[in-house]
């Protein structure tokens, strides 16, 4: 197990967040508690088909993909899910562990390092670990956040891969918009993806690259087709009260 005082940020990497020290576990409900409710006033996130990942009674866990827009929507993702009972392990940028209340604070929330382009197999077993002990994990395949508004952003790979290897389903999340104070924001859960005709075989850069695309492919549909939705909707609203 993790001790309070003697264990390293490391050990809280190589972990399950349930063998954490009673007093980070009570703290990290504490604080969810109140972020929830903060959420639930604030930024009024509408979650469709949550169930799909909330419900899953599997031993494993999944690998949760999202589109990225601002650092609010990962508070917004965890403590929902953490709500219904889904202990959610973010993969964060290493660079954020440059500092060290920072390092010290993502290692207790269950954050997961990752040396962006490398070959980081560090972060990948770890993240297998993870999912096998029936953790949840969340990946902005991004990498960064998407301040334009476009579509989405080039995916860096590794998430299908890590799903193949653990033999866990990937649920993408689809964000309409960042999430703004007062201000209702649309996120999407689509349905677990798999790919078991891939399953412990040796794949080759280009079948994880077309899984990860066709993933990617969906979500931005997914995305689209909400704005345009709503764009009718607002200019039908318009014509309405232009009669």
């Amino acid at each position: 197990a993790v001790k309070f005082f003697a264990s390293s940020t490391e050990d809280y990497y190589d972990n399950g967040m349930r063998d954490y020290p009673v007093a980070v576990r009570a703290g990290y409900a504490v604080i969810l508690g109140i972020l929830y409710a903060f959420c639930k006033v604030m930024w009024r996130c509408d979650f469709d088909k949550i169930e799909l990942i909330a419900d899953r009674r599997d031993d494993t866990g999944t690998v949760i993909i999202s589109n990225h827009t601002s650092m609010a929507e990962v508070v917004a993702i965890v403590t929902y899910l953490w709500r219904r009972g889904r202990l959610v392990r973010p993969i964060f940028k290493s660079e954020f562990n440059k500092t060290g209340i920072v390092r010290w604070f993502f290692a207790r929330v269950g954050g997961i390092p990752v040396d962006r382009g490398t070959a980081d197999m560090k972060s990948l077993r770890r993240a297998q670990h993870a999912l096998q002990r029936g953790e949840d994990i969340l990946i902005y395949p991004e990498g960064t956040r998407n301040k334009d508004n476009v579509d989405m952003l080039p995916f860096k790979g590794g998430f299908a891969a890590i799903a193949i290897k653990t033999r866990t389903p990937i649920i993408p999340i689809v964000q309409s918009n960042a999430p703004r104070l007062f201000k209702k924001a649309h996120v999407f859960y689509g349905a677990p993806i798999e790919f078991p005709e891939y399953y412990g075989k040796k794949l080759t850069e280009e079948e994880i690259a077309d899984c990860e695309k066709r993933i990617r492919d969906i979500m931005v549909k997914t995305r689209t087709d909400f704005l345009q939705a709503e764009e009718a909707k607002k200019a039908a609203k318009r014509a309405k009260k232009s009669r």
